[in-house]
């Protein structure tokens, strides 16, 4: 990040020290000029298109809901009780054993 900075700013010291090396404006060719609009004035501002702005939602605590399960309170005394076993996978590459784990929450 710090070359990237460096380079940007040795770049428009260049462009500082240089005036000869800035762009120049070109002349239109007399024949292609057009007659100038008389009653229109635009401006820098006003060509320029105007986004809206992004909001952002924000939730509020009690609407926020976490992906687990339970959802509810489980209680003080609440135990986790697991089983674990393995299964068989049928892949493209093969059958493979991958373990496999079932919890609930029991009273404790």
């Amino acid at each position: 990040m710090k070359r990237i900075v460096m380079v940007a700013m040795w770049a428009a010291l260049a462009g500082l020290v240089l005036p000869g090396a800035a762009a120049q404006a070109q002349t239109a060719v007399p024949e292609l000029a057009l007659a100038p609009a008389t009653n229109l004035s635009v401006t820098d501002l006003s060509a320029q298109r105007r986004r809206p702005l992004r909001r952002v939602p924000i939730y509020r605590q009690q609407e926020w809901a976490p992906d687990v399960y339970p959802r509810y309170n489980p209680g003080p005394n609440a135990v986790r009780d697991c089983t674990a076993h393995y299964v068989q996978e049928y892949r493209p590459s093969g059958t493979v054993i991958t373990p496999r784990m079932n919890c609930y929450w029991r009273p404790g």
